[in-house]
């Protein structure tokens, strides 16, 4: 079964529940995802970015979830 972006989001909002997330992709593999979120402040953007990559880390290593590019950022 493929993964859905709202099934993407989901895992995220799991570990950042108060955070903007966005998830782009419709081909049930490779997805794009913008999270804000104020944990992220004082963070370097690779520490934010395996922060989100640790809320999907189960998709990735089932294969179910083949591609996340992320896009994360502090809010202004």
């Amino acid at each position: 079964m493929a993964i859905l972006a709202s099934d993407i989001e989901t895992m995220i909002r799991a570990g950042f529940p108060d955070a903007e997330i966005t998830v782009m992709g419709n081909d049930g593999q490779h997805f794009a995802a913008e999270v804000i979120d104020a944990s992220f402040a004082g963070m370097s953007r690779i520490q934010q970015q395996r922060a989100v990559n640790a809320t999907v880390k189960a998709a990735i290593d089932s294969g179910e979830l083949h591609a996340l590019a992320l896009t994360t950022k502090a809010p202004e």
